[in-house]
């Protein structure tokens, strides 16, 4: 299993250049498995895993599978960008999310309609399919996919991975507090072999103005992995006003109470 991280940043793209070490486009991790691909969200790093694709194929059909966790904007804005959903008629490109808020293939379309962008999703070349799923397990050729729901405004699905006994999970958007999420996600990370997780704010920020906004700290992640036997900790989905020197301080704080933690930066590759 090949994780590799081409978004990274929370809610809006940061290009400036104290953040550019760590990276400046929104959430999007890449997993390879047995010459599959799996993709976990569409933020604007979609848009670079798009490119690298189009190397790699060299006008050859592509195949992917493509799981949402939701839907606001640093989880969707590099589907219009992506351009192997507009080159090859024989690719196929198979989205898997919730139909809990609009309906998945409406909620998606509708990032693309008049008037807020100009080129409509029925105008892509490639096949695209569209799979409603809620909290359960899928069963592919080659692994497992497990889906819970996290405490999120308007929903946040995480996942579980599972192939040949290694285990990811990428639990990002969730807000900790809540009896039931709480004991959900912990239960989602058991044991993994990788925990992503969603690390925005200091928990000093996360106290004084963050409640109810559905993200996390890296107090909490450490907590997370810690309570679920996980083996390491990847903190994700930074914030726009986290520069590259505020998370290296977030890393060496978490590394005080467990020592496999690292902070998720584009270009990053794991191997499991």
């Amino acid at each position: 299993m090949l994780i590799r991280f081409w978004g990274v940043r929370g809610s809006t793209p940061t290009p400036q250049s104290e953040n550019l070490r760590y990276g400046g486009n929104t959430s999007c991790v890449e997993v390879r498995l047995n010459g599959q691909i799996y993709i976990l969200d569409c933020g604007t790093g979609f848009r670079n895993l798009g490119k690298q694709l189009q190397q790699e194929t060299n006008g050859h059909p592509l195949c992917a599978h493509i799981f949402l966790s939701h839907f606001h904007w640093d989880h969707i804005q590099g589907i219009p960008f992506f351009s192997p959903l507009y080159n090859n008629p024989t690719s196929k490109f198979y989205f898997h999310s919730s139909n809990r808020t609009r309906g998945l293939q409406s909620a998606l379309e509708e990032q693309m309609s008049d008037p807020y962008f100009p080129v409509k999703m029925d105008e892509m070349a490639a096949t695209r399919q569209f799979f409603n799923i809620e909290e359960g397990k899928m069963e592919f050729d080659d692994c497992t996919i497990q889906t819970t729901w996290l405490n999120h405004p308007q929903g946040c699905l995480g996942f579980r991975i599972e192939s040949k006994g290694k285990v990811l999970v990428y639990a990002t958007d969730n807000e900790p507090g809540h009896p039931v999420f709480d004991k959900s996600v912990r239960k989602l990370a058991e044991g993994a072999d990788v925990l992503i997780y969603d690390a925005q704010y200091l928990p000093e920020e996360y106290a004084a103005r963050r409640l109810g906004w559905g993200h996390s700290h890296w107090r909490e992640a450490v907590n997370v992995v810690m309570e679920s036997g996980a083996k390491e900790l990847v903190l994700f989905h930074h914030d726009p006003d986290h520069t590259d020197a505020i998370i290296d301080s977030i890393v060496n704080k978490a590394r005080e109470y467990y020592p496999k933690v690292r902070a998720a930066s584009e270009g990053l590759e794991i191997v499991l």
